[in-house]
């Protein structure tokens, strides 16, 4: 392979693993605003240097390249004054250093122990040890109730299996935008869980933008089968996204994340 084909073929794999990046930095730094900040930033170190990817695939380095910038930064995570957002600093305060980072790595970017110990720069067993530890300081911290917009009742069931067993109740289960905001009304939830497309065609992103206006902000995951269709920068997005066909791994991470953060960025169609 010629020099200008193994350029335009690690452009290419760089490419198409940007949306992930993307997710993972605004999941990591709490904000799209901020997430999509230190992509671009990532981009122009790789395209300045691209030394930095030797010896490593093409994914795993980008995301090595990301998280060195971030935490060369200070690991900054969205800032909130009053409120939900101060709430979640706090709580994240409290986390034990590289664990919540090495669970977004492992469960929502599917990354193994040693590539996770590749991106932050510590060795596996420590990376196994902080996904471990993350799960349950996660889990001990947040309970509350959830929403579940989805209009494939195996799809809800399993769901709502997932999330009940994490300890939080569920306040009930819409598969139409207007049974979604009718619910949602009835019984206020502290998380809204909501597919893309609907069982009438109507948008769950619809539904969680009525509902926001209705109740006020509150965290939001959307599942969906594209998540690239999403991740474009084109307009607002989701600080969550969990992509079909999922693992339980990620609904509870997804969730715990979600539940953490106690607040959210939203789509509007």
């Amino acid at each position: 392979m010629d020099d200008a084909t193994k350029t335009h073929s690690i452009s290419d794999e760089l490419g198409a693993n940007i949306p992930f990046l993307r997710r993972f930095a605004r999941a990591m730094t709490g904000s799209q605003q901020s997430g999509d900040t230190f992509a671009a930033t990532t981009l122009e170190a790789i395209l300045a240097d691209r030394s930095v990817l030797d010896g490593l695939d093409a994914k795993t380095g980008l995301f090595k390249v990301l998280y060195s910038i971030w935490a060369s930064a200070g690991a900054p995570v969205e800032e909130g004054e009053s409120g939900a957002r101060a709430k979640a600093q706090k709580r994240l305060a409290s986390l034990t250093n590289n664990s919540r980072e090495a669970l977004l790595l492992h469960t929502i970017e599917g990354f193994s122990f040693s590539e996770i110990a590749s991106i932050i720069g510590i060795d596996q067993p420590e990376a196994e040890v902080l996904v471990s530890i993350a799960r349950q300081e996660m889990a001990d911290s947040t309970a509350g109730s959830v929403l579940i917009i989805e209009d494939e009742a195996i799809i809800a069931m399993d769901i709502e299996s997932i999330v009940a067993e994490m300890g939080h109740r569920i306040t009930g289960i819409a598969r139409t935008r207007e049974e979604a905001v009718k619910l949602g009304k009835a019984d206020v939830p502290d998380l809204i869980l909501a597919d893309i497309q609907l069982a009438d065609n109507s948008s769950g992103i619809d539904a969680v933008n009525d509902l926001l206006a209705d109740l006020g902000q509150r965290p939001v995951i959307f599942i969906t089968a594209f998540p690239e269709r999403l991740l474009t920068g084109d307009k607002p997005e989701p600080a969550f996204l969990i992509s079909k066909p999922y693992s339980v791994d990620q609904v509870v991470s997804a969730v715990s994340q979600a539940m953490f953060f106690s607040s959210t960025e939203t789509l509007h169609s």
